[in-house]
């Protein structure tokens, strides 16, 4: 493969993206809701609650619909401390998957439906490229820039975390091995899922915003785990993040596949 070809097409495709108001204003404003001000809003909740006694009840029922398992992770916490490292470190877990899964998807929709909008898309099709060499281009930006964002984003929401919790919990104590594990293993692949479904919808979507919209549908599974989690049908422990990431990794692969089968640039030329 044409190596030097293809890092070429994901330095344009990262420097374009990067200059699109539509890719850059999510990657901005999400992170700072959920990894920045939700910590702390998070960490007060518990002496918020404590001048009303229903509130804290509400709290304290939550908890006891959750499985055994977490319950136990929990028990050495006291009440208040319980409710705020459930909130941090197990909630908002599957929460986290979103963002990897966003910036996948708005980086593939720009990169070629975005292109058909900016009428740039047919003279990159004759390019010296193989299919699979513009292909794997296509991809590859858009996932390395999924993971950065993720890897940067884990960063930030660790240091906010501890910080947050400082004077109620009085220690470290995040991340833990389920988050080392979400971030390692379970976001690379939903980057992917992202990536590969939005490669689907792009290529057959009219311009950005379409190829968007219609690609956001992908974020269900992600939610479904979410009130999963909320609801206390399970929980985010390391053996089912592992298993979550298996099962991700391999619908990756098989949709990979097909579109890799699928992509033709003869036929993307003809949708002009």
């Amino acid at each position: 493969m044409n190596t030097r070809a293809i890092l070429a097409i994901v330095r344009k495709d990262l420097k374009v993206a990067m200059q699109n108001k539509g890719v850059v204003l999510p990657m901005i404003i999400l992170p700072l809701i959920l990894f920045v001000i939700f910590p702390w809003v998070m960490a007060y909740i518990p002496s918020l609650a404590s001048t009303s006694g229903s509130s804290m009840s509400n709290l304290d029922e939550l908890l006891s619909r959750m499985p055994a398992g977490l319950l136990k992770e929990l028990s050495g916490y006291t009440p208040a401390q319980q409710v705020i490292v459930f909130a941090l470190v197990y909630m908002l877990a599957p929460m986290f998957l979103i963002m990897p899964l966003m910036v996948s998807s708005v980086f593939a929709a720009d990169s070629f439906a975005g292109e058909k909008e900016r009428k740039t898309l047919e003279a990159l099709l004759y390019t010296p490229t193989t299919d699979r060499e513009l292909f794997t281009a296509k991809l590859l930006g858009a996932w390395a820039a999924a993971i950065a964002v993720g890897l940067l984003s884990f960063v930030v929401y660790a240091i906010m975390v501890n910080a947050a919790a400082w004077q109620s919990i009085g220690h470290i104590f995040f991340p833990n091995w389920m988050w080392i594990a979400l971030v390692i293993w379970v976001t690379p692949a939903v980057a992917g899922l992202g990536l590969v479904v939005m490669v689907f919808v792009s290529t057959r979507a009219q311009g950005f915003q379409d190829a968007y919209q219609t690609g956001g549908l992908v974020v269900l599974p992600v939610l479904a785990l979410m009130i999963g989690q909320i609801s206390g049908v399970m929980y985010f422990s390391l053996e089912v993040v592992l298993f979550v990431g298996l099962v991700i990794w391999l619908i990756v692969a098989i949709l990979l596949w097909f579109a890799s089968k699928s992509f033709r640039r003869s036929e993307l030329m003809t949708k002009f």
